[in-house]
C-alpha cells in the first residue's frame, strides 16, 4: 500500500513518538511506501519519505493551520490509506490517542478550585481544538477510529454519537516488555539511594495537574513518620513548593525502567489519561500499579492481582490502604491479562490500515 502518516511533530528518540516509529518501521519492513506530513523532523526513519507542513500562526491557530495545510498537500496526492495521529480534516483512519479536548477540559473544571472553574475552556485555543474535534470526528472526514482503551470509545459515543461505532477500533498501546525487565534491582536501588528494606512508590511522568502528583506528595507528606517508605518522582516538571524528605526526585531520564527496578509499587494518580504508557511499563517490569479510573489503563488492572483503581485521586485514605495491600502482599512479577507488547500495537493498527484502504 501507498500510504501516509499525519503528526505535527515528529522525533525518533522521544518516549510519546516510539509507538509511530515502531509502526514507521514495521509498515516499511512489510514493503509498503510510507510517507510522514509532520512540521519537524528529528532524527531518521529509513525509507520514509518526509512531507514538512508549513502552518505557523499563534497557538489558538496552529492547529488548524497545520490541518488545513496538510489537507491541501493530501489532495494533491494519492494514497491507499491516511492515518493521522492529530486532530485533521480528512483522513481514512484517525488514532486518538490524545483522548477527547473535552473531556480533559471537564475533569479540569471537575478538580479544579471552585472560582477557576467558569474560565476553563474559554480561550481561543480551546474553542479551536473543540471545533476541529468535531470534524475529526465526523463520519464525512473520517472512516475509521483507532482508540486506545474502552474509556475514550465510551467517550466518542457521548460527545459523538453519530459516529458508527462499528468503525471504532479498539487497539491498545504496547511497549518494549524486554526493556523494562533488563534493569538491575539492586544496582538501581543503591542509584537513588535506596535500602532493601524500603517499599518504594515510582511516579513517572510530566505534566503536574493532570497526572496528580500534588495529590501523591500530599500523602508522602502524611507519612514522614514511616522510615521505610519512599517515593521516586521522574518528571520534567518543577516542583511546586517543599517536597518531603521521603520523596527522592530523579530529575528526567533516558533509563526510566532502572525506577521500575528500584521499585515495589508505581502510585499514579491522574484525572484524565488516555491510556498512560506508565501503568504497561510498570506491569512489564512486573510490579503492581495503582492509578485512576480517569486513566484508561486502569484496564489493564485487576484490583488485587497487579493493583488497584481509585475513584478518585484526592482519596488518600484509600489510596493508603491500596499501599498498605502491597507492602503486605509483595508480588514479583505480576500477572497481566493481556499482551504488553509493542508488535501486537503494530499488527493490530496494520489490520486497521488495510481495512480501511479495502
Amino acid at each position: 500500500m501507498r500510504l501516509a502518516l499525519i503528526r505535527r511533530q515528529f522525533s525518533a528518540t522521544g518516549g510519546a513518538e516510539l509507538y509511530l516509529q515502531r509502526l514507521l518501521s514495521a509498515l516499511v519492513n512489510a514493503g509498503h511506501e510510507v510517507h510522514l506530513y509532520a512540521e519537524g523532523w528529528q532524527g531518521q526513519a529509513e525509507g520514509v519519505t518526509f512531507h514538512a507542513v508549513k502552518a505557523g500562526g499563534s497557538r489558538s491557530e496552529r492547529a488548524l493551520r497545520f490541518a488545513e495545510a496538510v489537507k491541501a498537500m493530501l489532495e494533491a496526492e494519492r494514497f491507499d490509506s491516511v492515518l493521522s495521529l492529530e486532530r485533521t480534516l480528512k483522513q481514512d483512519v484517525y488514532r486518538a490517542g490524545d483522548g477527547l479536548h473535552r473531556v480533559w477540559l471537564e475533569r479540569r473544571r471537575q478538580f479544579a478550585p471552585w472560582w477557576k472553574r467558569p474560565f476553563i475552556g474559554r480561550g481561543g485555543f480551546h474553542r479551536q481544538m473543540m471545533a476541529l474535534e468535531a470534524r475529526t470526528f465526523d463520519p464525512a472526514n473520517t472512516k475509521r477510529v483507532i482508540v486506545n482503551s474502552e474509556m475514550v470509545r465510551h467517550e466518542i459515543v457521548r460527545h459523538f454519537p453519530a459516529f458508527p461505532q462499528d468503525r471504532v477500533h479498539l487497539v491498545r498501546n504496547g511497549v518494549e516488555v524486554a526493556r523494562f525487565q533488563k534493569a538491575d534491582r539492586k544496582a538501581s536501588r543503591a542509584r537513588f539511594g535506596l535500602h532493601e528494606q524500603d517499599f518504594v512508590l515510582a511516579f513517572v511522568g510530566s505534566g503536574w495537574e493532570r497526572k496528580g502528583l500534588p495529590w501523591l506528595l500530599r500523602y508522602m507528606e502524611g507519612q514522614q513518620h514511616d522510615p521505610g517508605l519512599k517515593l521516586l518522582v521522574t518528571t520534567r516538571d518543577r516542583i511546586r513548593g517543599a517536597v518531603p524528605p521521603n520523596v527522592i526526585l530523579t530529575g528526567p531520564l533516558s533509563d526510566v525502567e532502572a525506577v521500575y527496578a528500584a521499585a515495589d509499587l508505581l502510585t499514579f494518580l491522574p484525572i484524565y489519561e488516555p491510556c498512560s504508557n506508565v501503568v504497561s511499563e510498570a506491569l512489564a517490569a512486573g510490579i503492581p500499579a495503582i492509578t485512576t479510573v480517569m486513566n484508561g489503563a486502569a484496564e489493564w488492572i485487576d484490583p488485587g492481582v497487579n493493583g488497584h483503581v481509585l475513584d478518585d485521586p484526592r482519596d488518600l485514605a484509600s489510596l493508603g490502604m491500596f499501599i498498605n495491600h502491597w507492602r503486605v502482599h509483595r508480588q514479583h512479577p505480576v500477572p497481566t491479562r493481556e499482551p504488553l507488547d509493542l508488535d501486537t500495537n503494530v499488527r493490530n493498527t496494520i489490520a486497521v490500515l488495510e481495512r480501511a484502504a479495502r
